[in-house]
């Protein structure tokens, strides 16, 4: 039972429709399961251009600097980002919306940080906030201009975070176009000290904050954690302390297995941090680099056969448990009060959806 885009009562049918006679029918015909809508939380899917010669590149063998070295990688994307206005990123940015949410995505985070500049980063937030009242679909904005220091900055890597404190975040707040933040730790980016600095003086001025943390090294799930960040995103290169240390925190874990499948590297440990007691959500990391496919369910589907995730494993981290990164309380479950944000799948079976690996999709018409 739906009223005003809530859930009123959910039960069976022939009791429902008794107690509610002059309630509107939605019927369709044949065995469907319905799933809540599935959680993205972390893309990069407002950008423009693409990196397919970076991809080409990646299967010849090239490595990850290699290729940044050769004129691509995350610089390559923000040339191109930088080159397009604001009404030709929010136009791609519904495209690859409007995509996801036919694939049973209705709620999608959407980072900023191909801009690296105040000019720039301002444009893709305020290009996202424009799109989410075009689509259907719920868009949460986070600011990434901490996703490497640009190659046109004068000035090192503290100096460049102190830069975004000073000059960018201001007009963020003023303009109310997001209250999360996110940086990219890493060798060749930032800091785990210059990161904790950051943070710490970011959630000052109001911030949530969610940490790109051990993709090719460790140390950034440990600032994710020491700072308070809601989530730690990427976790593959996560050994058995950084599981604990996120298993014994209320910092979500949040694996990307398209990065994995995009990059040709093994998956997060989700298997480990599930046993070790974290909470693990599964989100796309849809990018134009490293993870260009951005089919979470396809993605999700893979990554559990390979990390041994259950059925409820899987389904809690694209919704409940993604709902958690996102410090949203009012979806990711089909329960009385929460969000109608509702997919339906033609079968049976619900074990079906995963045993297809993306390829059985939701009835569009029904996605709220």
């Amino acid at each position: 039972m739906i009223e005003n885009g809530l859930i009123l009562a959910v039960g069976n049918f022939d009791l429902l429709l008794k107690e509610n006679p002059s309630a509107q029918i939605n019927e369709i015909e044949g065995s469907h399961v319905l799933l809540p809508g599935f959680i993205d939380c972390h893309t990069h899917i407002c950008f423009a251009g693409n990196r397919a010669k970076d991809y080409a590149m990646r299967i010849q063998g090239k490595t990850y600097l290699e290729i940044a070295n050769a004129g691509g990688g995350i610089w390559d994307s923000v040339l191109q980002t930088r080159a397009a206005d604001e009404a030709l990123l929010t136009r791609l940015l519904l495209q690859r919306a409007e995509r996801h949410l036919a694939e049973g995505v209705t709620t999608i985070e959407v980072k900023s940080g191909y801009g690296l500049s105040v000019e720039a980063e301002l444009k893709q937030l305020r290009a996202i906030k424009t799109a989410s009242t075009q689509t259907g679909a719920t868009l949460v904005a986070t600011c990434l201009a901490a996703h490497m220091v640009p190659r046109d900055f004068n000035g090192n890597a503290a100096e460049y975070l102190q830069y975004i404190l000073n000059d960018l975040l201001p007009t963020v707040k003023k303009e109310n176009l997001t209250g999360r933040l996110d940086i990219f730790i890493e060798e060749g980016t930032f800091k785990a000290d210059e990161a904790v600095v950051y943070l710490n003086k970011a959630k000052q001025m109001g911030f949530e904050i969610t940490v790109h943390a051990d993709q090719f090294s460790t140390g950034g799930s440990a600032v994710a954690i020491a700072t308070g960040a809601v989530s730690a995103d990427h976790l593959e290169a996560s050994g058995d302390k950084e599981i604990k240390l996120l298993a014994n925190s209320n910092t979500v874990a949040v694996t990307l297995p398209g990065a994995s499948l995009g990059l040709g590297m093994p998956y997060a440990p989700a298997r480990k941090l599930l046993d070790a007691g974290a909470c693990l959500a599964i989100a796309s990391d849809w990018n134009p680099g490293s993870a260009p496919m951005g089919d979470l369910l396809m993605q999700a589907a893979v990554m559990s056969a390979a990390e041994k995730l259950s059925n409820a494993e899987v389904f809690a981290g694209l919704t409940s448990r993604a709902a958690q990164a996102l410090k949203l309380n009012d979806r990711g479950a089909l329960a009385v009060g929460m969000r109608a944000d509702i997919q339906a799948y033609p079968c049976s079976d619900y074990r079906e959806i995963l045993h297809y690996q993306g390829k059985l999709k939701p009835l569009i018409k029904l996605i709220k």
